[in-house]
């Protein structure tokens, strides 16, 4: 359990005690962003208001590969905001039931059963069945009744849900159901222009079940599930899809459709480990499909703020037993920054942050990173997840001490 250090200023956000280590580069930790940023300074104004007032919500989107998709690192900055902030936990946003396929990971912090396991279609994908979405990622039941339970799961953070939008779509005219507490409830409105069937519940819910009553021949493709209620506080959206680089998601042709439904006021990016895999990685095409990916956000929200987190430090394999470094990592670092500037946004120096090259080494023998020298341990995740906590609220503390 993290200790919370004492501040001076009561509206100051306190930081966590993280443990020491020799090969972090502790003094890299923050947000590097120009001083006078416009839409930083709109997002961290948007922050203060909320916590000052106890209205309104901040809808956070972040955006990534497996990193993402393993949830630990993003439930340790999604709890550590929460906790710091109790009475404004607001909807639990935007999640998808990746354990309904088979061999699909699905973060901790909420429960997914499927007795009978479903198509999955993810952006890595060359040919996609089904028009894919912001989660970037679907599942499809086909030919018979499929239900998908989803419970939460974290008890440091309640959530309860008042209102549950299912996104998906089906041919054959499939019309899903909600059961809770043994009552099943229809969609109080069906919007066939978005994929969205909206359920009203009598009570705000932890767990509900999914029921796609599909019979021979139908089928029935979920796109993502948003639970919402009429709280205010921060709405902490994480989207991640195994595998997956920047056109990966370029190619999801509802994405603008579904950003619309989370209307993000700030966006973390942290996909490029996998763009930055073959040896001809090219920068600037990089950099362009970011630019692609930085106007799809601007379309929904053009005073959206941009956190670019760059690609830790990583190894290829080359044999059985040997892996080389791949110091693509630092030309990726490069254009992180130059993102950051033509966009008016942030960086998060995780590469520099880890202890720069070669430093996923050092993470591995200390038990933070996985031998594949790409992928972090759970407690490397929240490691990870607990230094970006440090940077965004010292930044925001730094913004209110000049207010």
């Amino acid at each position: 359990m993290l200790m919370l250090l004492c501040v001076t200023v009561m509206a100051q956000v306190p930081t966590f005690v993280l443990p020491k280590y020799k090969f972090i580069n502790y003094k890299a930790n923050t947000l590097h962003y120009d001083a006078g940023s416009p839409s930083m300074s709109r997002f961290f104004g948007k922050w203060q208001r909320m916590v000052e007032s106890g209205q309104g919500n901040i809808s956070i989107v972040h955006i990534g590969g497996s990193h993402v998709q393993a949830g630990s690192l993003t439930n340790t900055v999604r709890c550590n905001i929460l906790t710091t902030y109790p009475d404004l936990v607001g909807p639990r946003g935007m999640l998808f039931p990746y354990s309904a396929a088979a061999r699909c990971n699905n973060p901790s912090d909420y429960r997914v059963r499927c007795p009978q396991k479903m198509i999955l279609t993810r952006n890595v994908h060359k040919e996609h069945t089904y028009p894919l979405g912001i989660c970037g990622i679907a599942v499809t039941a086909a030919n018979t009744l499929s239900e998908i339970l989803i419970q939460m799961n974290e008890p440091r953070v309640s959530y309860s849900s008042s209102r549950v939008i299912l996104l998906g779509h089906s041919e054959q005219g499939v019309v899903p159901r909600l059961r809770v507490d043994g009552r099943e409830y229809y969609p109080s409105y069906i919007d066939n222009r978005t994929d969205r069937y909206l359920f009203n519940l009598n009570t705000a819910v932890d767990s509900f079940t999914v029921v796609l009553p599909c019979r021979e021949g139908q089928q029935f493709t979920v796109s993502g599930v948003y639970l919402d209620n009429n709280r205010p506080g921060f709405i902490y959206n994480s989207i991640g899809v195994n595998g997956a680089s920047v056109p990966d998601y370029l190619r999801c042709q509802n994405l603008v459709r579904d950003l619309r439904l989370m209307h993000p006021d700030v966006v973390i990016f942290g996909i490029g480990i996998n763009d930055a895999v073959p040896a001809n990685f090219d920068t600037a095409v990089f950099r362009q499909n970011y630019l692609q990916l930085v106007d799809s956000v601007r379309a929904v929200n053009p005073d959206c703020a941009f956190i670019f987190i760059t690609n830790n430090d990583s190894f290829r394999k080359e044999t059985r037993r040997r892996y080389s470094v791949n110091t693509n990592g630092k030309l990726a670092r490069e254009v992180f920054y130059r993102l950051a500037r033509d966009v008016d946004g942030a960086v998060w120096d995780q590469f520099e942050v880890m202890g720069g090259l070669r430093s996923m080494d050092l993470w591995r023998q200390a038990g933070l990173a996985q031998n594949d020298r790409v992928h972090f341990t759970t407690a490397g995740y929240q490691l990870v997840g607990d230094l970006f906590s440090n940077a965004l609220f010292e930044a925001y503390n730094k913004f209110i001490g000049k207010q």
